[in-house]
């Protein structure tokens, strides 16, 4: 199995940090760097989400980690709980409630307005005036030092700190545009009255003296806070379902103490407080129902449109809405224990993992801006040494300088797999990291436990079969048989006899009470029932009693005698889920073999294979052998996965190659699994592969442009077939297409 959330050590601490100050994958990549120099320490850090996950020693403190990070140039703290706020859902917030976006918006406004004008002076000479490039002059400054102030100051700490990211590209390269504009004004003849200026998209060859570019310093500025606005707001939408699914508890509860209502904040809760819900209200938390009866809309939890009916003894999770009547609840997990939070836990542990693919990319950010520093320079001395003109070649190496942005790189997988695994929150499906996706691509073989994945795990009377012959030595018919037989198997607890006395309630009505019940462990039940003595059970229990039993029963029948006769037998079977046949065919589309894995009799298996449409099915396994069997597969060369849910299938699922557990199952199957699947529907195993695989592909999708960019723009810049304006431009949208790339998973369904 290929979970990133596998448990470190125990003597191994693991602290999350928020990071601030990161402006591309390189920063993320020498902040990781430094954090792993820390002896004992492993540490990832995720530029798209701004955060770190660190696994280190206790010895190695917080405080240590924070000031590693600090002496690195970023800012660090471990992030504060979330605060819901009740108010507009987060995609619809308007940015300027985040104080960063809002800044970020002002500082483009602002530079908008001003390079405008300079962008449009130096490229239409008709509008070009006596002086105009003064007024440029006056309008570039501020766009340059304080619209460009982000830059200038992350380039100035990573030079303290003898490191170079995006941040030192962009603002060497405006730096230098403005400060040859500044000369060549001041000291040189562009500032004479009368002067007029050329614009072109390739390099342009003037006069070094007469040649400015305060448009280049100005409008490359405006462009990459243009596309850092837009990057900030994507990758904000890209979060969005995270915070959703964080924001979707109630904020107060109404607990009952000493029969009375008081109205106390969530955080108040405590475990086994009794609290009411009413129509139109959130469930705090988990709980089992106590009075009432209702309809739970669990939508934005699993993503199941149609509400559920609850009654006393149902189970509820806190976020669902309760529709309709009044209900009591008894809290079972409060805080971080709930399903709701440690859904929200593991969607964001996801978004903090990196895939294989992730740290190829991250390692080429790292070097890739030194890299370009040098490509930089060396178009600089081959212009001059090939063309001897000083302007051609400071433009060429400027364009160099701006266009070679390892921003795509950083954000191609990370935001993919944040809308990914968001979107999969809201459909009841929970990525548990970057891995699993890789996982989803090569398997070819699904493993499906039979009980409560395929079926519901609830047994039903399938069959009732009554004997003839020598066996029928007086008037016995299928209600007789019921009535007796469920009259005793009423007062068993036994989830084969509960179905026996539904099914016999249902067919005949009111029941006859037993005068004498005895329970044989193992084998069944025996008692008096109006008058006979009557026997419910294996047939070693009939043959213990004395009774001959009829040959060619079927296999896990319940065998009913009385007065020492065999009278007939009873099928009981587990109920199949109505969506299971669909899901299996939604399997099959998507190139996978269905296997049916269960401990049941073959029989009882290869009817319950048919109904939904499975050829293979391996029976007859004890709990402990199914690990072994998806061990056999995969030696036959299959990549497996395995969906179930009970502890039984813990083993299985995490010698998968990819585990789905059912959310409906148990916390070990859960914690076992690489996908958790919320809704007890088996449909959404398929969707959840889909999802997956949609996801890597949209990652794949984002690298190669990221790659494809820099691999082409990077000459087309050192040969002068770029302006360094449109450089700027093309390398600020070039980080807008891969966001904007993954957030078309939102529309996944």
């Amino acid at each position: 199995m290929t979970s990133s959330t596998t448990a470190p050590p125990v003597d191994v601490a693991v602290t999350e940090l928020t990071i601030g100050g990161m402006t591309c994958a390189s920063c993320a990549a020498r902040v990781e760097k430094k954090l792993n120099r820390l002896d004992g320490v492993t540490a990832t850090v995720n530029y798209a989400t701004e955060k770190a996950r660190i696994e280190h020693p206790p010895e190695v403190g917080v405080d240590a980690l924070i000031a590693t990070v600090v002496k690195t140039g970023y800012t660090a703290e471990e992030p504060p709980p979330p605060e819901p706020e009740p108010t507009a859902a987060p995609e619809d917030r308007e940015p300027a409630r985040d104080p960063e976006l809002a800044s970020l918006r002002q500082r483009l406004t602002v530079s908008a307005l001003l390079s405008a004008p300079v962008v449009l002076l130096a490229m239409v000479p008709s509008l070009q005036f006596d002086n105009w490039q003064w007024l440029s002059l006056t309008l570039a400054a501020p766009v340059v030092v304080w619209g460009g102030l982000p830059f200038h100051r992350a380039a100035w700490t990573n030079l303290r700190h003898g490191a170079a990211t995006m941040d030192t590209l962009v603002s060497v390269g405006t730096l230098a545009a403005f400060g040859w504009s500044l000369w060549a004004l001041f000291l040189g003849d562009a500032g004479m009255p009368g002067m007029r200026h050329g614009f072109d998209l390739t390099v342009d060859r003037s006069e070094a003296s007469s040649a400015i570019y305060l448009e280049v310093a100005a409008g490359v500025v405006t462009f990459i806070l243009l596309g850092r606005y837009l990057e900030a707001r994507a990758k904000r939408k890209a979060g969005a379902a995270l915070r959703a699914l964080m924001e979707l508890g109630a904020k107060d509860v109404a607990v009952l103490r000493g029969g009375t209502e008081v109205r106390v904040p969530v955080a108040a809760l405590r475990t086994d407080d009794l609290f009411v819900v009413r129509p139109g209200e959130k469930i705090a938390t988990d709980g089992t129902v106590t009075e009432g009866a209702s309809a739970v809309d669990a939508s934005l939890l699993t993503g199941e449109s149609l509400p559920l009916d609850v009654t006393a003894g149902s189970d509820v999770a806190g976020g669902c809405v309760n529709v309709s009547g009044r209900l009591v609840v008894r809290a079972t997990r409060v805080g971080a224990d709930t399903q709701l939070a440690r859904m929200a836990k593991l969607v964001e542990d996801a978004q903090n993992g990196k895939a294989e693919v992730q740290r190829l990319a991250d390692r080429i950010s790292a070097v890739f801006v030194p890299v370009v520093l040098l490509v930089a320079l060396g178009t600089l001395v081959t212009w001059l040494l090939l063309t001897d003109d000083p302007t051609a070649s400071f433009t060429a190496a400027v364009a160099v300088l701006i266009i070679a942005c390892p921003c795509a790189l950083g954000l191609a997988t990370p935001t993919a797999l944040m809308v990914g695994t968001g979107r999969g929150a809201q459909l009841g499906i929970l990525i548990k990291g970057p891995e699993v996706l890789e996982s989803t691509r090569r398997v070819d073989t699904i493993v499906l436990d039979k009980t409560g994945t395929v079926t519901t795990g609830r047994m039903r009377l399938a069959g009732v079969r009554v004997y003839g012959g020598k066996y029928a030595t007086d008037a016995t018919d299928e209600t007789e048989l019921l009535r007796l037989a469920g009259a005793l198997e009423h007062s068993s607890e036994h989830p084969v006899a509960r179905a026996v006395a539904a099914g016999a309630v249902e067919r005949c009505g009111e029941l006859p009470v037993p005068k004498t019940f005895e329970n044989v462990p193992g084998l069944g039940v025996r008692g008096s029932v109006d008058g006979h003595l009557v026997l419910v059970g294996r047939a070693a229990l009939l043959t213990a009693e004395g009774v001959d039993v009829p040959t060619g029963a079927e296999p896990g029948a319940v065998h009913v005698a009385w007065d020492g006769v065999a009278r007939g037998t009873l099928t009981v079977a587990d109920t199949v889920k109505d969506t299971s046949a669909e899901a299996v065919a939604r399997l099959r589309g998507l190139g996978l073999r269905p296997v049916l894995l269960t401990g049941d009799h073959r029989a009882v298996a290869e009817a319950v294979a048919a109904e939904v449409g499975i050829d293979e099915v391996i029976a007859e396994v004890l709990p402990e052998e199914k690990a072994e069997v998806v061990r056999r597969l995969q030696a036959e060369g299959r990549t497996v996965a395995m969906v179930g849910d009970g502890v039984n299938d813990a083993a299985a699922l995490a010698t998968a190659d990819l585990g789905l557990a059912m959310g409906t199952g148990t916390d070990a199957a859960i914690e076992a699994s690489d996908l958790t699947l919320v809704r007890g529907d088996l449909r959404v195993a398929a969707d959840a592969i889909r999802l997956a695989r949609r996801t890597l592909a949209t990652i794949k999708g984002n690298l190669g442009w990221a790659f494809g960019y820099n691999v082409a723009a990077l000459p087309l810049a050192a040969a002068g077939l770029l302006n360094p304006m449109i450089a700027g431009l093309a390398m600020a949208f070039s980080s807008v297409f891969v966001v904007s790339n993954s957030l078309r998973l939102r529309r996944f369904t």
